[in-house]
């Protein structure tokens, strides 16, 4: 029997809208000379406006400029309204002198859009003034040029109005919007300590806020213990009940187990809006069954159950993973607590998953509840998500640190495809990256990437190509189709 559908029993967090600032512009000088121009560019103007305002995002648009001066009034609008993404339509030429300003004083990431009305001119019928609706590349290389020489990142979409290519890629920087806008106001909770000995996950929440804008909430496994411990009975039994909505139970699943992680995740979920969370990483070594010991081994359930959420969860302390996590949810990817397992050489693919927190909306099947008596390398005992990802493209996606401390995005894609996978309660899937599995795995350890990573459901690394540079920092991906032949 299917189990109920994750969105309809897990509410999703609500977060503050991503912020789109909007200017459409041409030049003044051809209103006088050509009257039924400007009124086209404003057509053309509120169907772009049509468009950004269906996507999911707050849409601050601030009009049609025509002079440097109105520009000037544009850019303090958008100034105050704390944009992620200001996008500039050149609905025709116009000035350099009127789109600097905006770039400026946002102090915003820009693009530039030029969509003419249509595929291409009727050459035959054209006079001067039909011409200037369709000129709006013109001034692409001028804008370009004078943003170079002002330090400001140049990058833009050029098309038609009615272009699906073009609003692809239009809808990918929208994408990256989203994961600047989600990172710069998150909350990362940070609960425990290190796995000891895995120095790649070790990170300074220093450089997490100077280089995202978030901030990261340390916290104690007292914080978890003491909510834990104000819940009640009733709590329990309602949370073991959404369990058994939500997974099938497997008969390895021993009962005080399963009303023990129920009653974790009661308590993480009292965490989670207490500190106001948007992600967490945790770990605790404990020792001989003392409580935190068990908090520790009770927080798979409650953590794949906030993950669902759209509040990633990641275990071993891993804050880097769990800041993939949430990007990637943030652009409708999913993203699971993912390393490598083992390589199958008669299929061509990497096995990877993990033990702990899974995001159970990127399940291929209904996610199974299993009874663990031994974590690998973990004290502890209780229940643990077992399943494998949506079967068809997908992308690793891993945030790692370089030797000056500086943050990029990793990335490759593959395919989950069928096969038999390990049954340890883990979220195990099979990715074809398109060759040999271990040149994949020596290419994907070059880059820099911890041993953790987010699973992400779709290829999406062009969306998070655009996020790394919004957010200044540099994309790193494994294509095996490029290597050289000697590979």
């Amino acid at each position: 029997m299917s189990r109920t559908p994750v969105t309809e029993l897990l509410p999703p967090k609500i977060r503050r809208a991503t912020r789109i600032g909007l200017v459409a512009g041409g030049l003044a000088a051809y209103w006088p000379q050509f009257p039924e121009l400007l009124p086209q560019l404003q057509q053309s103007s509120r169907y772009v406006t049509e468009r950004f305002t269906a996507l999911d995002a707050e849409v601050i648009d601030v009009g049609f400029i025509s002079d440097a001066r109105e520009a000037a009034v544009a850019a303090e609008k958008l100034r105050q309204a704390d944009c992620d993404l200001i996008v500039i339509f050149l609905t025709t030429y116009l000035t350099a002198s009127m789109v600097l300003p905006i770039a400026q004083r946002g102090g915003t990431p820009v693009l530039v859009i030029d969509l003419q009305p249509t595929e291409a001119m009727d050459h035959a019928n054209f006079d001067t003034g039909k011409w200037l609706a369709y000129c709006g590349q013109c001034p692409v290389p001028e804008v370009a040029n004078v943003f170079l020489r002002a330090g400001i990142e140049f990058r833009s979409v050029s098309g038609h109005l009615k272009d699906e290519r073009a609003w692809t890629r239009i809808n990918r920087w929208v994408n990256a919007a989203k994961v600047r806008a989600t990172l710069r106001h998150a909350r990362h909770g940070l609960m425990g300590h290190v796995y000891p000995g895995m120095l790649d996950v070790s990170t300074d929440m220093t450089r997490v806020s100077a280089q995202f804008g978030s901030h990261v909430e340390v916290l104690e496994f007292d914080d978890l213990r003491v909510r834990v411990d104000e819940v009640t009975d009733a709590q329990v039994r309602e949370r073991m009940g959404l369990a058994r909505q939500l997974f099938e139970i497997d008969s390895s699943v021993d009962e005080e187990d399963f009303a023990w992680g129920a009653k974790v995740s009661v308590g993480l979920d009292r965490l989670v809006d207490d500190f106001d969370l948007d992600s967490a990483a945790y770990y605790h070594r404990g020792l001989g069954g003392e409580l935190h010991e068990r908090l520790g081994a009770g927080m798979i359930l409650g953590s794949s159950l906030l993950t669902a959420r759209g509040i990633p969860f990641a275990g071993e302390y891993e804050l880097r993973t769990s800041i993939a996590m949430l990007a990637a949810h943030t652009i409708g990817a999913g993203g699971s607590f993912t390393e490598i397992q083992a390589l199958n050489f008669f299929d061509d693919v990497v096995e990877m998953g993990h033990d702990g927190p899974a995001h159970l909306a990127v399940s291929q099947r209904d996610p199974l509840l299993r009874g663990l008596g031994i974590y690998h390398g973990k004290r502890g005992y209780g229940v643990s998500v077992e399943f494998d990802v949506k079967h068809g493209p997908i992308t690793t996606f891993g945030v790692g640190e370089d030797r000056d401390g500086s943050y990029t995005f990793i990335t490759s894609e593959g395919v989950v495809t069928p096969g038999p996978l390990l049954e340890i309660g883990n979220t195990t899937s099979r990715v074809d990256f398109g060759g040999d599995p271990g040149v994949w795995v020596d290419e994907w350890s070059k880059t820099g990437v911890g041993h953790h990573w987010a699973l992400c459901v779709g290829h999406v690394a062009g969306d998070l190509r655009a996020a790394a540079e919004l957010l200044g920092i540099e994309h790193r991906h494994v294509d095996m189709a490029a290597l050289p032949k000697w590979h």
